[in-house]
């Protein structure tokens, strides 16, 4: 069994919501410089010149990427040989957290009662924490500043097994296609097929962790990705909604099997800027 320190956590954890608020990372940018040498419309390249240089002030200035620095989600893989010592775990990330977004000047976004008086917690905290325990004796920690107006836009469609692989691409194309320009696209469109509705849910945030430009070793699946992706930018919605070519950088679906008289789809958007870092402890 070893040991890892509730501490090395929280230093982990504040060091991974910094980077990831502060710089794009290389699939995104590449992607972004890749579709601006292809796009037509001379308004969608002015877009996505300005989106690169936002980028490179952010990461040169050490500022947010965007204003929205987002809720704090972490997903942690936990090894089974592998044990926190020195506090809770989830109170280790939570203070990790707090750390970054208070010293960090990072905005904080988290209302204590979403339905009532929406008091603001002041600190980002509580992070919304996903664990999942594997083989090993590390912790891999992802950490994922998910802003509110690409989430907003999240769907699932409880689709019946008859609507078959033709009513998940019509789901998921209707759906970026009512988001239009509200999650600020281009954007990375995650979408999970299979499971109940919960872990669909959960699959098409995962997706988003994918990096650009990175098929779905399925051969099946990653054609379903690419089909999804030319209809998609096929829309004409374009940088931040100005029309043009580029709608998404990138369509990423992952598959869980699913009880016979079920097929849940779910989509999750990430804006331009895909935030997010990852460690091992």
């Amino acid at each position: 069994m070893r040991d890892i320190d509730a501490q090395e956590v929280t230093k982990t954890v504040s060091r991974l919501f910094y980077e990831a608020n502060f710089f794009l990372t290389d699939d995104v940018l590449d992607a972004i410089k890749k579709a601006r040498e292809t796009e037509e419309s001379s308004v969608a390249r002015e877009v996505l010149d300005r989106i690169v240089e936002n980028a490179d002030i952010a990461a040169e200035e050490k500022i947010p990427l965007c204003q929205d620095c987002g809720a704090a989600v972490v997903f942690l893989e936990l090894g089974q040989e592998a044990r926190i010592v020195g506090g809770d775990l989830y109170n280790a990330v939570n203070e990790g957290v707090r750390q970054a977004y208070n010293e960090g000047y990072l905005r904080k976004s988290m209302v204590r009662q979403p339905y009532s008086a929406r008091v603001n917690t002041k600190d980002n905290t509580p992070a919304i924490i996903y664990t999942d325990i594997v083989p090993g004796d590390k912790l891999k920690i992802t950490a994922v500043p998910k802003g509110g107006g690409a989430e907003n836009m999240s769907r699932l469609g409880m689709l019946t097994p008859a609507s078959g692989r033709q009513g998940v691409i019509d789901f998921v194309v209707k759906t970026v296609d009512e988001a239009g320009s509200n999650p600020c696209p281009p954007v990375i469109v995650g979408v999970g097929i299979g499971g109940t509705a919960e872990r669909t849910l959960l699959l098409a945030k995962k997706a988003l962790l994918r990096k650009v430009g990175e098929p779905n070793p399925d051969a099946e699946v990653a054609e379903l990705e690419k089909e999804i992706l030319q209809r998609v930018n096929g829309l004409g919605i374009g940088p931040m909604g100005y029309g043009g070519r580029t709608t998404a950088l990138a369509v990423n679906v992952e598959v869980f099997p699913s009880h016979i008289a079920s097929m849940p789809v779910a989509v999750n958007l990430n804006c331009h800027s895909s935030r997010h870092k990852e460690a091992v402890i």
